[in-house]
């Protein structure tokens, strides 16, 4: 006699294979850079708007903070960001995904904007040089939509989990 899967079993199923998917596409080895690395462009900060909501990395965006949002730098890396113009500099952690505006590599909080003057201006030319790379993996906030997804239709979770 075979065992038919049902749709719980199906949803978790997909929900594990994309969770092993994810996590090899961000394992240890990818993405993660070397100290030293750099690359420059511009640089804007965070929206009055952005305060207190979730970053990509789970933690809520607080302006004091010195993070900065990268699109493929691993959550916890630390970068040297510095002003062209002046060579003002400011070390930020990064915490977040974006910015997604052409042109722009990193976006920062307001205490490193106001760090590097920038706060006027809005954009400005920066060199991002990389201090220590933080870990790959998945997030613990990619981690919960996986869960959400396999959960959509109402099921709760079997260890009290997210």
């Amino acid at each position: 006699m075979m065992l038919r899967p049902t749709l719980h079993h199906i949803r978790w199923a997909c929900a594990l294979g994309l969770l092993l998917g994810f996590s090899a596409c961000m394992g240890a080895g990818a993405m993660v850079p070397d100290p030293g690395e750099s690359a420059t462009g511009e640089a804007s900060y965070y929206a009055d708007k952005f305060i207190g909501r979730t970053t990509a990395s789970g933690e809520r965006y607080d302006p004091e903070a010195m993070t900065a949002a990268h699109r493929t730098l691993p959550f916890g890396t630390r970068v040297r960001v510095t002003r062209l113009s002046d060579g003002r500099s400011v070390v930020v952690r990064i915490n977040d995904r974006g910015p997604f505006v052409r042109g722009r590599i990193i976006d920062l909080s307001h205490a490193a904007a106001r760090k590097l003057g920038m706060m006027r201006e809005g954009v400005v030319s920066v060199s991002v040089e990389v201090i220590s790379a933080g870990q790959a993996g998945a997030s613990r906030v990619a981690l919960h939509h996986l869960w959400a997804l396999s959960t959509r239709w109402g099921r709760s979770s079997p260890s009290g989990a997210c």
